[in-house]
């Protein structure tokens, strides 16, 4: 492990407690070695040099408390050079639209990514850390495109992550978009059920699309409000595949408004001249039950303010007309 400085230090072991009981060993060191690759994590892991109660382990070796993990020395870099700007911790703070003992859910602004990775130094998730240096826990229970802006849960404890992310995976959270699409659309309600397949341009760019062998992905979308040349629109996700929405709309012919990757570039040129600098998909809602207790939990972020000015535009020219 690295001091203050940057240098680094010998072997520690560290004790699980109740708020990492149940937690993968990969994921574990990647919350105790901050900023470090996940490939040296898992190199070290192939090697046998972290031990868990003196024995090899593998990475998804699921942790108890009172386990006893031995982690290797790491050179990491000074804390002090990838600290976050006391505004943009600051800005996070602010996003906030409700907090308990067990989660805070932000409004996450669009342009900023939840975690650092691929050239980033800091996300949502490190800010909220630096902001909150004596909290004990928190960790993402979901993900949110980095140019999405809207509800955005963190959980407090581990046995809330393990709680949301269960329920996540047997499809019990109705999570809701607001989206612009391209196009004045006739019918108020469709369904898309396209698989969906990751894949890699020679670019090197990610890029998703419907393929008959990718996974199964399903989004249901529901008229608003029609414009002259677009139409706002309800996306309920009923999987959570990467770009799903985005891939789904621009498959149907109404791509997002103000997406350089699935969309129009006339249109995105268009409503740029409107003050449009930014992905038109907002995650607007969260609705679930707390298993145990059954009581019913919903939040709302509201409409980001250059969102909300757009739709003012565009109706304004549709009382033009």
């Amino acid at each position: 492990m690295a001091d203050r400085d940057g240098r680094s230090v010998g072997v520690r072991t560290v004790e699980v407690d109740e708020n990492n009981d149940g937690q993968r060993l990969d994921n574990f060191l990647t919350s105790q070695l901050k900023g470090v690759p996940r490939s040296w994590i898992y190199r070290v892991l192939r090697r046998g040099e972290v031990r868990v109660n003196k024995g090899r382990c593998k990475p998804h070796r699921r942790l108890r408390i009172g386990d006893i993990v031995r982690i290797p020395p790491v050179r990491q870099a000074s804390p002090g050079g990838a600290k976050p700007s006391e505004s943009a911790v600051k800005k996070i703070e602010e996003s906030i639209i409700y907090e308990d003992d067990l989660i805070i859910v932000l409004n996450k602004p669009a342009g900023v990514a939840v975690h650092g990775g691929s050239g980033l130094a800091h996300g949502v998730i490190e800010r909220m850390r630096d902001g909150r240096p004596d909290a004990r826990f928190l960790e993402l229970v979901h993900r949110l495109d980095r140019e999405t802006s809207g509800c955005l849960m963190i959980a407090k404890r581990r046995a809330a992550l393990r709680a949301l992310q269960e329920l996540q995976r047997s499809g019990a959270i109705e999570k809701r978009y607001l989206a612009l699409l391209a196009g004045r659309i006739r019918k108020g309600r469709w369904r898309a059920d396209l698989p969906l397949r990751k894949n890699t341009l020679k670019s090197g760019e990610r890029i998703v699309r419907v393929d008959p062998e990718g996974k199964p992905a399903s989004t249901v979308f529901r008229v608003m409000e029609r414009f002259a040349h677009h139409t706002l629109v309800e996306a309920e996700l009923e999987t959570g595949r990467t770009h799903q929405i985005r891939v789904h709309a621009a498959a149907g012919g109404h791509p997002i408004a103000g997406d350089p990757k699935y969309g129009l570039d006339d249109d995105n040129r268009a409503l740029r001249d409107r003050g449009l600098r930014r992905l038109f998909l907002h995650a607007a809602s969260l609705r679930f039950v707390w298993p145990g207790t059954g009581e019913p939990f919903q939040v709302e972020a509201p409409l980001p303010l250059e969102l909300q000015q757009l739709l003012q535009a565009l109706e304004r020219d549709e009382q033009k007309v």
